[in-house]
């Protein structure tokens, strides 16, 4: 499967994993389908954000009521590796739920798409578009 992404999106996840940097950013991506449209920045509330990250659970709540009463679907998560690589660590696997929603992980100046299934991370095709 390829997903799209909107070139705004994606220049948000870039923006948001040099802003928390040294620590991990994350997020919302909010869209329809298989298209990306836009990035919703959340708190890390992690207690460790330089090696975790844990969306404000508020924000994702929001974001869901909001999906219900007809805004962007909630297509997935996103957050940063400072020092790491785009790929899902140990610890993304183990808080894997399997609920086949979209994880974009930011590290070294590249944004990956992994899709989260029962039977682990598949990495996802993308293209940017308009």
């Amino acid at each position: 499967m390829i997903i799209e992404v909107t070139s705004g999106a994606l220049a948000t996840l870039h923006r948001e994993a040099a802003r928390a940097a040294p620590e991990e950013c994350c997020g919302l991506l909010l869209g329809s389908g298989a298209r990306i449209e836009t990035v919703d920045a959340t708190a890390n509330v992690a207690a460790d954000r330089r090696v975790r990250f844990e969306i404000d659970p508020l924000a994702l709540l929001a974001a869901h009521k909001a999906a219900r009463n007809g805004g962007p679907q909630v297509l997935g998560y996103y957050h940063s590796h400072p020092k790491g690589h785009p790929v899902p660590s140990a610890t993304d696997c183990e808080h894997s739920t399997g609920d086949s929603r979209v994880w974009a992980i930011i590290a070294d100046g590249e944004v990956a798409f992994w899709r989260d299934s029962a039977n682990g991370f598949a990495l996802l095709d993308f293209r940017v578009r308009d």
